[in-house]
């Protein structure tokens, strides 16, 4: 049996399921998608190990903003990220994709 299995992911997006489920969507064209289904949408996302970023919804972060989803970029995990509903996906994708991993202190 194999021990591993290779994946393309050079990091992933976790996204707060309870803040995604306390706001019922709050994304797309008509802001009934959550932010998961639409980062998934966007090149270079997805959930497969094929993906360039894997984006992944979590249980509760403990943040709890009022509408708005909270996730953390695995590549700069000293900043989370607040995303107000109906943000513009596409923008938040092109800046989760330009992202460089942040060095490490020490």
């Amino acid at each position: 049996m194999k021990d591993h299995v290779a994946s393309r992911w050079q990091g992933a997006v976790l996204v707060c399921g309870k803040c995604t489920k306390k706001i019922g969507g709050g994304f797309g064209a008509k802001g009934r998608t959550s932010l998961v289904k639409a980062l998934r949408s966007e090149p270079g996302f997805g959930k497969g190990r094929k993906a360039e970023v894997g984006v992944v919804e979590t249980r509760c972060l403990g943040v709890c903003p009022k509408r708005a989803v909270v996730l953390v970029d695995t590549r700069r995990p000293m900043r989370w990220r607040v995303v107000e509903e109906g943000a513009d996906v596409a923008r938040l994708a092109k800046e989760l994709h330009d992202v460089k991993p942040a060095s490490l202190p020490g």
